[in-house]
């Protein structure tokens, strides 16, 4: 009898084994095919890039820089990470293995440190990128509030919660793939917003007596370097990207073909958009213009609610992007049990507890100390300059894909040390300058402060 009980002990240990491995090797398959094509792909790049947030600073950017400078700078990041995102695209299945994550792409590199270093990167520009679009998003959504309700008395503050508790909610949903049709939407709200900003930035510009706006970068030599450097910051974070792994990873097979044709319709959407807004917002208010475009332009107004509802639907999916590699780790490390696929509500109850703590930080930060401009530089600085400039051009180098002909080979290594030398010098000269604006702006203004 006892000897029975024993055998069937172990025969029903064997058949749980056997199911729990079954279980696994689908969960495996699932996320080991993409699904997405080469449009969805370039949903979420331009979802991820081509943000209210990221447009909004590069009018101020380039009035920091001049005309000269600032032109060059924006055309030369744009051509630099658009070369970059192709190189990154290039290593899929560089070893014959599939990297599924920039972190796990940096450690098949570089090993340890490469993967640990990619987390770092990675964090700083997902917390920085979420508390400078969470600024945005409040900026937006109380400029709309204040054109129905001109007396009203809700906060920047105010919506800036209001904005983390939707966040919040869509951060239930499983994967990138499941939000396609989100930032479907967001991609064409970015178009939307993008249109609907620089006509009135034109019609404000028109309108305004020309003869008082001036070009010149104001300030004393001290001042104005630092205004220089803050806007490398800003100008790196206009084209942040730090999530092309990822997003490779839901796109079908083949991968690699599919991810060059979704990053060249993305950026061919931010060539038209970035620039037009920039030149523009530069143009109509010259060095007057504010950090955050949408506040320097004053009618119609009705348009004008029209794009920054336009800003806070694309902000809407673009925070999610960045959300995905923390909620990833967690998830990894508390949802990955043997018991996991039996209790599909403890899984949700752990990503709901994950994102909630997540989600309460960034939303905290962001109203104590709503800078826009300045978390904007100091993300682009620390977090998106080494992940979409620095990191693609010596990754590509060292995996040893550099082309066989001799004189190819020879250009390819020359361009790819610049890039990652002078943005080297843009990630440190971005942090001196973001990080003496933060000061300065915490001595000006109390916490929690309703700018």
């Amino acid at each position: 009898m006892s000897l029975n009980s024993t055998g069937k002990a172990d025969e029903d240990e064997r058949r749980e084994d056997v199911a729990v491995a079954a279980v696994e090797r689908q969960d495996s398959r699932e996320v080991d095919e993409g699904k997405g094509t080469w449009k969805h792909a370039a949903f979420h790049v331009a979802t991820t890039i081509a943000t209210p947030a990221a447009y909004a600073p590069l009018p101020f950017a380039l009035a920091s820089l001049g005309w000269p400078l600032g032109v060059s700078s924006l055309v030369g990041a744009t051509l630099a990470t658009w070369y970059s995102s192709l190189l990154i695209a290039s290593l899929w299945r560089w070893n014959g293995k599939k990297q599924i994550t920039y972190r796990h792409l940096a450690e098949s590199i570089f090993g340890f440190w490469g993967y640990w270093s990619i987390a770092f990167f990675q964090q700083v520009a997902s917390l920085g990128n979420n508390i400078a679009i969470q600024i945005a998003a409040g900026s937006s959504l109380k400029a709309v509030y204040k054109h129905y309700h001109k007396e009203g008395t809700l906060t920047l503050q105010h919506f800036i919660i209001f904005f983390g508790a939707f966040e919040l909610f869509l951060s239930q949903l499983p994967d990138i793939h499941s939000l396609r049709w989100v930032n479907a939407l967001c991609t064409f709200s970015t178009i939307g917003f993008a249109g609907t900003t620089i006509g009135v930035t034109l019609y404000n510009g028109k309108n305004m007596d020309r003869k008082s706006v001036s070009y010149s970068v104001q300030g004393s030599s001290s001042l104005k370097r630092f205004k220089a450097f803050n806007a490398l910051g800003a100008i790196a974070f206009s084209f942040g990207d730090a999530m092309l792994p990822e997003i490779q990873n839901t796109v079908k097979e083949p991968a690699k073909k599919n991810l060059y044709k979704g990053v060249s319709a993305a950026y061919t959407v931010i060539i038209l958009t970035y620039w037009q807004l920039a030149f523009c917002g530069y143009w109509a208010f010259g060095s007057e213009v504010q950090p955050y475009i949408l506040a320097s332009l004053t009618v119609p107004e009705w348009t004008i609610v029209m794009a920054n509802l336009f800003a806070v639907i694309q902000i809407s999916g673009c925070y999610q992007i960045y959300c995905r590699p923390t909620y990833a780790y967690f998830e990894n490390n508390m949802l990955r049990s043997k018991t996991a696929s039996y209790f599909p509500l403890k899984n949700c109850l752990i990503r709901l507890v994950c994102t909630s703590i997540y989600i309460v930080l960034i939303t905290l930060i962001a109203a104590a100390m709503p800078f826009f401009g300045d978390f904007v530089s100091i993300c682009g600085a620390i977090g998106f300059t080494p992940l979409d400039f620095v990191f693609p051009a010596i990754a590509y180098l060292k995996s040893g894909r550099i082309p066989k002909n001799m004189e190819l080979r020879i250009s390819v290594q020359l361009l790819n040390l610049a890039i990652a030398t002078w943005f080297s010098v843009v990630a440190v000269l971005g942090c001196i300058g973001a990080v003496r604006f933060i000061v300065e702006d915490i001595k000006t203004y109390k916490f929690f402060h309703d700018l």
